[in-house]
């Protein structure tokens, strides 16, 4: 039996990935899990795999602070090595993200390859760092390949939950109509400003008939500024794909994770980047999807609220009953998602990993 550990900590964009390449795993692997205390993969993890945490977090802040969150690494890769020697891993796997120092560091010292998944259109400082102490790099996004030195990565795709890959149907408690469906993706954890540019334009689209779905996330508190019959706000639902397949546009972030399951339903969206993202990445993310016709992008300023509702209006004109509008729009802007999909990226990454082990 394979003994994989696999290091995954704190938002969907992490997490999902890694889950997805999990469960395509055989039988004859047996998958250990890093993570870290008070974080999403304590809720997602346990039941499904034998969860490891250790305290990582970013090096941000003071002098001091930033002292304190290395020795505190450092302190989490010893912990790592002795996981590694005691339960015999032959390999790691991370998605990236804060927990893949610790990970990568003491795979290095154990003599394990080590396995790095960058999802993200500019690679984060991570990766740049310690990508080259690795046995393999993947990325989710061809532009990546080119922004990490020192080493050739391979293109992969990036994975998603298997649900976006199988028909799925439309949840039930979707507003009934005649007219298009609006999503819009708020995040896991809320996205306020996003939230607030969507509320304000959304009394006139659903005077013209269109349904909405908005995802708030769980950190919003205007929810039910906006009511309407054809409005269903809540925080969070377990029926995305359904959602995405049937949508005729959606209203999103540009993290990879959100980018990704958009491409896999061939969903037109228009893109709001997270203006504080570090690296600007999801503004580059955001490029990929536009760049291949599948995506329009919208600043988030206070201003944009008006080319919001201009972009929407533009796009669902047809469905809305505009007869000036071009029925052309959306059907060429989801031929441009599913360009950029890639359906199988999880059984690539599974392949990349038993081709370590040969």
């Amino acid at each position: 039996m394979t003994r994989l550990l696999i290091a995954a900590s704190g938002t969907g964009g992490h997490l999902f990935p890694a889950l997805a390449v999990a469960e395509a795993l055989s039988e004859r692997w047996q998958v250990r899990w890093l993570g870290v205390p008070d974080r999403l993969e304590t809720q997602l993890v346990p039941g499904r795999f034998k969860l490891i945490t250790v305290n990582a977090g970013g090096l941000q802040g003071s002098k001091l602070s930033k002292l304190f969150q290395l020795l505190r690494l450092l302190a989490a890769g010893v912990r790592v090595a002795r996981l590694i020697r005691r339960e015999r891993i032959q390999l790691v796997f991370s998605t990236g993200g804060y927990i893949a120092a610790p990970a990568i560091l003491a795979a290095r010292f154990c003599g394990v390859p080590a396995v790095l998944h960058e999802a993200n259109a500019i690679p984060g400082r991570v990766t740049r760092l310690l990508g080259r102490f690795c046995r393999a790099v993947a990325v989710g996004l061809p532009v990546a390949a080119d922004r990490i030195p020192g080493i050739r990565p391979l293109m992969t795709g990036m994975p998603v939950r298997a649900d976006f890959l199988q028909s799925q149907p439309l949840p039930e408690w979707v507003p009934e109509g005649r007219g298009p469906l609006l999503v819009v993706i708020g995040g896991s954890q809320g996205a306020v400003g996003l939230n607030r540019m969507v509320r304000a334009v959304l009394p006139p689209l659903l005077e013209q008939g269109c349904r909405v779905v908005h995802l708030t996330g769980r950190n919003d508190t205007e929810v039910g500024q906006v009511q309407h019959p054809l409005l269903v706000e809540q925080p969070f639902s377990d029926e995305i794909p359904g959602l995405l397949q049937h949508a005729d546009l959606a209203v999103s972030r540009a993290g990879a994770g959100s980018l990704s399951e958009l491409t896999v339903c061939g969903t037109p969206a228009i893109l709001v980047p997270f203006p504080q993202a570090a690296d600007q990445h999801q503004e580059a993310n955001a490029a990929c999807a536009a760049e291949q016709g599948g995506a329009v992008i919208v600043h988030q300023h206070e201003s944009e609220a008006a080319v919001l509702q201009q972009t929407i209006q533009r796009l669902l004109g047809h469905r809305l009953g505009d007869p000036n509008a071009d029925p052309s729009l959306l059907l060429t802007m989801r031929d441009g998602m599913e360009r950029l999909a890639i359906r199988d990226a999880d059984q690539r990454l599974v392949d990349l990993l038993k081709s370590l082990l040969d």
